[in-house]
C-alpha cells in the first residue's frame, strides 16, 4: 500500500498538493476507491480510499486513523558537524531518519570545512525516509548552528560528546546512557573536535563518550550513535 506525507490533515476528507496528487494518479495509476495510507508528521498514520482522482488536487475519504503511530518513549537528538562530501551527509540523513532520529542539528564546529547545507533537499530526503520507514513522526531538522552556540543551551535527557580524543574518561554509550531518556549526541567533524570544544561540552554537562575502537567516519559515527541508543531501547 502506498504512504504519502501530507502534513495538516484534518476531519475526514484529505485534499492531497499538486505534487502527491500527480504521483498518485499518474505515476502510480491509482483509481477511485482505491486505499492508501497518509502520514501526517505529527504523529497520526490515516487509511483511506480515493474519492476524486484529481491529479492537480486528488481528494481522499479517511477511513481510519491512528494515533502516536509508533510513538517511541524517547527522543534522541544529533548535533553533528556539516561534510565536505555532501552526498555522505545525506546518507546520514536517510539512515538516521530509517533508525529513529528525531532532531538533528547541523553542528559548525573548529574545524569543520563546510558549513552549509541544501535544507529544501534534506528535507525532501528525511520525508522520503520517513515514509519509507513507515513513521509517522517526521524528525526536525534546525538551521547550522556553532559549537560554543549549542553547548551553552540548556537541553533536556542525557548529554553527550563522541570525540576520539583520549585524554577524557570516554565511557561506551551503555554506561552512559538509561533506557526510554532523552539523548542528544554530538558528532563532529572529519578533523574531530577540537580540545577547547572538549572541555567546553564537559563543562557544560555533556559526557565523553566512544564508539568502539574504530575511527570513524563522520557520517558513520553518526548512524553508530544513532544505533546505540535504537539497541538498548529495544530489550
Amino acid at each position: 500500500m502506498q504512504i504519502f506525507y501530507v502534513p495538516g490533515i484534518t476531519g475526514d476528507i484529505c485534499l492531497m498538493d499538486e505534487n502527491n496528487s500527480r504521483h498518485c494518479i499518474r505515476v502510480l495509476r491509482l483509481k477511485k476507491g482505491d486505499m492508501l495510507k497518509l502520514v501526517d508528521g505529527v504523529g497520526n498514520l490515516y487509511e483511506g480510499t480515493i474519492a476524486d482522482p484529481d491529479p492537480s488536487g486528488c481528494k481522499v475519504t479517511i477511513t481510519a486513523v491512528v494515533g502516536n503511530f509508533e510513538k517511541k518513549g524517547y527522543r534522541l537528538h544529533i548535533a553533528i558537524s556539516p561534510i565536505k562530501n555532501p552526498e555522505r551527509f545525506e546518507w546520514f540523513i536517510e539512515k538516521s531518519v530509517e533508525i529513529g532520529v528525531d532532531e538533528i542539528t547541523p553542528l559548525i564546529c573548529r574545524n569543520t570545512e563546510k558549513t552549509g547545507i541544501k535544507k529544501d533537499r534534506i528535507n525532501n530526503i528525511i520525508i522520503s525516509a520517513m515514509k519509507q520507514s513507515l513513521k509517522a513522526f517526521k524528525p526536525s531538522l534546525n538551521e547550522p548552528v556553532t559549537f560554543n552556540e549549542f553547548t551553552g543551551t540548556d537541553r533536556t535527557g542525557i548529554k553527550m560528546i563522541a570525540s576520539c580524543n583520549q585524554d577524557n574518561d570516554r565511557k561506551k554509550i551503555d554506561q552512559v546512557y538509561e533506557k526510554k531518556s532523552d539523548a542528544v549526541i554530538l558528532i563532529g567533524p572529519e578533523g574531530d573536535f577540537t580540545v577547547e570544544e572538549v572541555n567546553l561540552a564537559l563543562k557544560n554537562g555533556y559526557k565523553p563518550v566512544h564508539l568502539g575502537q574504530s575511527r570513524l567516519r563522520t557520517e558513520t559515527a553518526g548512524i553508530a550513535a544513532c544505533y546505540s541508543i535504537y539497541f538498548i531501547n529495544q530489550f
